[in-house]
């Protein structure tokens, strides 16, 4: 969340009870789900991704319902780790059925 503040986003952090409710209701694929989960502008953004891969997504504004970075790959924002290389990652976009497309690597 740091480095979305960072990078000029206004951020309301909510802990919530269950959150696997919350994926559910944004129709987050199960296989993309992580540690985060957050609503940008009419769009889900599921974990890690990066603050310039989410202004893209609201500049081109394409019709999917949101991004995510599976899991906590080492090296995406709030993943970095002193002395370790940074993993290649993939952000991924996903609709309200499932079906998913690489929208940007790292």
């Amino acid at each position: 969340m740091d480095h979305l503040r960072e990078k000029g986003f206004t951020v309301d952090a909510r802990d919530v009870g269950n959150l696997a409710a919350i994926k559910r209701k944004h129709a987050v694929p199960t296989a993309l789900e992580s540690c985060h989960t957050a609503l940008v502008d009419g769009y889900v953004v599921e974990g890690h991704v990066p603050a310039d891969v989410i202004d893209q997504l609201l500049r081109e504004r394409p019709k999917v319902v949101g991004l995510a970075v599976p899991g906590m790959p080492v090296g995406s924002p709030g993943m970095e780790s002193p002395g370790r290389k940074a993993e290649r990652y993939d952000i991924v976009a996903f609709d309200a059925r499932g079906t998913t497309r690489v929208f940007a690597r790292r």
